[in-house]
């Protein structure tokens, strides 16, 4: 494995960017390698180097996300960002606690300058929203629960 020069100011850099936007993750690439910072629900920070020649750091950089695993999670089938509403001051597509139906659309995913329609693959109970309105999302990311 090829070991890549880490610079301690652009770590901390990137994750000041994290504290000041509120992100939980953010990613620079630069030809074949990448430094991956991201930030749990506390406030701590750490940076993990990766390499396109190591898929299983990439993996394991990512982390096992349980709420992904949920019976009723509905996860995001692409990278892009998320929106709960079709249009900024309308209400949302969906509330926690709201009755949906199989194929209602429960939020929007804008990709390569599409909107994308997320619609609930079954009919329930939305338990939890787990994103929010214009948060960068990615592929597999857990969005809404339904039950």
């Amino acid at each position: 494995m090829t070991r890549i020069p880490i610079d301690p100011d652009a770590i901390r850099a990137l994750a000041a960017v994290l504290v000041e936007t509120g992100l939980t993750e953010i990613e620079i690439a630069d030809k074949d390698a990448r430094i991956r910072v991201v930030r749990s629900a506390g406030t701590t920070t750490t940076a993990v180097p990766v390499t396109a020649a190591s898929p299983a750091l990439a993996a394991s950089a990512a982390g096992a996300d349980d709420v992904a695993a949920h019976p009723g999670a509905v996860v995001s089938p692409m990278v892009g960002v998320a929106y709960l509403s079709p249009e900024p001051g309308a209400p949302p597509f969906v509330a926690v606690g709201q009755q949906v139906t199989a194929g209602q659309t429960l939020l929007l995913i804008e990709a390569m300058k599409t909107f994308n329609q997320i619609k609930a693959p079954k009919a329930g109970s939305v338990t939890a929203i787990l994103v929010q309105s214009g948060a960068p999302v990615e592929y597999g990311e857990a969005l809404v629960i339904l039950e």
